[in-house]
């Protein structure tokens, strides 16, 4: 049986499970049909150019896990920032598990998505902001939303700093042959409120995972998001990561994307503009090797005047790696002084490695400052001729100039701790270790 077919078929026994007659059971409804309409993307999408999904679909996953099961601490402390105190939401393929979170109502809700889409107590909330900014077009978005029953709810009231970050976490455990797992996130953000959130999909084992996430992020007036995501699963493990943020006036929203395992990473990043004067960064370093597929799928949508956007994106290809940046910035008419900057400066590594580049503008306003940048070379012999005359070792100097190179989006980390493991984690995929031990 087909994935698609054995979806649908699994939608109608989702459904003995949920409330048939909420309001959100119309959603899921209209969700599927979409999904049953237009299937999985091909190539022949104009934003699925370049990415295929045909050998993931092969697997046979499935769709809910047979049995629950638990994983204890001890075996997965080292995927968490465990140098800091943090708000934990974690989940096991696909299910709550209770004694590794730590979760909250204290001043700040965060805790699950299903406890907030079936309690009264959060009706409004949900009524207002789940699946108001999500695609009701795009078809994985669609196939998320009509099975969308689990992932964490975060909504942060008002003029709140929350104290230390949150960090979702998913892990799969490879006891399924194969699983797909559907994750959904809703992230509200109250006025002048600022929060740190850390987003990490981790497999356990080898076995194939089809993670096809959906995250809402609403950023009200003058509201600060730092969003992190770290990928850096093994080798079979396929991610599509539909993120969409909608942002009021003068609130600041930042996403982190560090990409360095999985066998198929699809990012998409959507932002749209509902306010003025306000600021959208989106910042991500790739470092992939062997036959490796990582996708960035970039828009921002200024429909509103005096607004920025940066777009910074590093990616370092080795072996068979593929990757791709497919960036758009779109300027309304309305969107007058507009400052929107897209950036994405790649290397490879090997004559065998791949990338595939298409920064775009569109620009229906007259007052803007915009620019699109795309750079793709190797890297820079003389330099590296320079340190090796100073008597820095080949590969070491191949080192500094790569991490010389990912730099600037390094900087841009807020939370020390993480920093501290992203630098780590860069210096053991450029196989060096000496004077990273920071």
């Amino acid at each position: 049986m087909e994935l698609k077919e054995k979806l649908l078929s699994s939608f109608m026994a989702f459904e003995e499970q949920i409330d048939v007659h909420s309001e959100l059971h119309d959603l899921r409804t209209a969700a599927i049909k979409n999904f049953e309409n237009k299937g999985f993307p091909t190539k022949k999408e104009e934003s699925w150019k370049y990415t295929s999904l045909n050998a993931i679909l092969k697997n046979d996953f499935s769709v809910f896990p047979k049995y629950e099961n638990s994983i204890e601490f001890k075996d997965v402390k080292k995927y968490f920032i465990h140098e800091i105190d943090t708000y934990k939401v974690v989940f096991i393929d696909g299910v709550f598990s209770s004694h590794l979170s730590s979760t909250t109502h204290d001043g700040l809700d965060v805790c699950l998505m299903s406890s907030a889409l079936n309690k009264p107590k959060y009706k409004m909330v949900i009524d207002n902001y789940f699946n108001q900014i999500a695609s009701k077009d795009e078809s994985l978005t669609s196939l998320n939303t009509a099975f969308a029953n689990e992932g964490a709810y975060i909504n942060i009231p008002k003029s709140k700093v929350v104290r230390k970050p949150i960090e979702i976490m998913y892990f799969s455990t490879g006891n399924e042959t194969a699983l797909m797992v559907q994750p959904r996130n809703l992230i509200v953000v109250g006025e002048n409120s600022h929060v740190q959130i850390i987003e990490r999909h981790q497999s356990l084992n080898e076995n194939p995972v089809l993670t096809n996430s959906v995250t809402e992020i609403f950023a009200q007036k003058r509201a600060i998001v730092d969003y992190y995501k770290i990928q850096n699963d093994n080798n079979e493990a396929n991610l599509i990561d539909n993120t969409y943020v909608s942002q009021k006036q003068e609130s600041h929203v930042y996403v982190h994307t560090f990409s360095f395992g999985g066998n198929l990473t699809r990012n998409n990043l959507n932002f749209y503009h509902f306010g003025e004067r306000l600021t959208s960064t989106l910042n991500g370093i790739t470092i992939i090797g062997e036959k490796q597929h990582v996708d960035h799928y970039t828009l921002v949508h200024h429909a509103q005047p005096d607004c920025e956007s940066f777009q910074d994106y590093k990616g370092i290809f080795s072996g068979n790696s593929t990757g791709v940046f497919n960036g758009k910035v779109y300027v309304e008419k309305e969107a007058q002084k507009t400052n929107a900057f897209q950036k994405s400066n790649n290397i490879l590594l090997s004559d065998k490695a791949t990338i595939n580049a298409k920064p775009q503008l569109e620009i229906f306003a007259d007052d803007v400052k915009c620019s699109h940048g795309c750079t793709v070379g190797q890297l820079d012999e003389t330099a590296m001729f320079y340190m090796q005359q100073r008597g820095i070792p080949k590969k070491e100097a191949k080192a500094l100039l790569m991490y010389a190179f990912s730099n600037a989006v390094i900087e841009g980390i807020k939370i020390p701790e993480l920093k501290q493991r992203i630098t780590k984690i860069i210096a053991m995929k450029l196989g060096v270790k000496i004077g990273f031990d920071l």
